[in-house]
């Protein structure tokens, strides 16, 4: 492992486990730190520019998110999310998403809708200038607002964490072709039926937006392996014609 984390500014008013795990943390979801890549505790206080002490403290608590893997003699690993992984987060976040946006649709402020409107506007923007940066940073925007709208902090902390856990996946995600115009019309529906009122139209319209989600995931993950594959297998064929080639008499 090369080094690519940045040192850790110390003059932070969070604890310091707290930002080394973030710091961590953020490099396993923008794939600097590659899934099932191992983690050296030394290797990362010499890059972060801290003792061992709060990197083991960050790493047990990246495990207990589901970010990391601690293995007995082994060592810790990066960790590798198979498609049952995303499934089941998928299935758990379907049913908080539908709960959220069902209390939100009871509890959100005239000001929380406004400004959920006005993401939607950006969002807009965004996919007309296609800003892929932008277009995340406001999509997780959108959902923290409808979250917080929902006035349940346990359902925040654990709605989120698994959100978190798939953030890696979110760039792939929205770039499979049509994503972009699909979710902003699914925020769209949701926006309305919270707008109206409808517990049960903002709940319907969470589900769907959660199954279309993971179905398009899904896809983007199969295309990738697809392509991968067909690189593979046009290298290897590559390689075996210069096989034969190098066995070939000379005139």
């Amino acid at each position: 492992m090369g080094k690519r984390l940045a040192p850790i500014r110390l003059d932070s008013y969070q604890p310091l486990r707290e930002v080394v795990c973030e710091s961590i943390r953020d490099a396993i979801r923008k794939g600097i730190l590659k899934p099932g890549e191992r983690i050296m505790e030394i290797q990362l206080a010499e890059e972060l520019g801290v003792s061992r002490t709060p990197v083991r403290e960050a790493i047990r608590k990246l495990e207990l998110e589901g970010y990391v893997v601690m293995m007995p003699r082994r060592g810790t690993y990066v960790a590798n999310m198979s498609i049952r992984d995303i499934s089941e987060i998928f299935e758990i976040r379907t049913a908080l998403e539908s709960l959220s946006n069902g209390l939100a649709a009871e509890r959100i402020t005239p000001e929380e809708l406004e400004h959920l409107q006005r993401l939607l506007v950006m969002i807009s923007s965004y996919i007309e200038t296609k800003d892929m940066d932008k277009i995340v940073e406001t999509d997780i925007e959108f959902h923290d607002l409808l979250y917080h709208a929902a006035r349940n902090s346990r359902l925040v902390g654990i709605i989120s964490n698994l959100r978190d856990q798939l953030t890696r996946f979110r760039t792939l995600s929205m770039s499979y072709p049509g994503r972009l115009e699909a979710t902003l019309d699914e925020h769209r529906t949701i926006v309305e039926a919270i707008a109206q009122g409808d517990g049960r139209a903002a709940k319907k319209a969470a589900e769907k937006h959660m199954e279309n989600s993971e179905k398009t995931l899904l896809k983007a993950m199969d295309a990738i392996k697809k392509k991968q594959a067909k690189e593979k297998a046009s290298k290897k064929k590559k390689s075996a014609k210069a096989d034969v080639k190098a066995e070939e008499p000379e005139e």
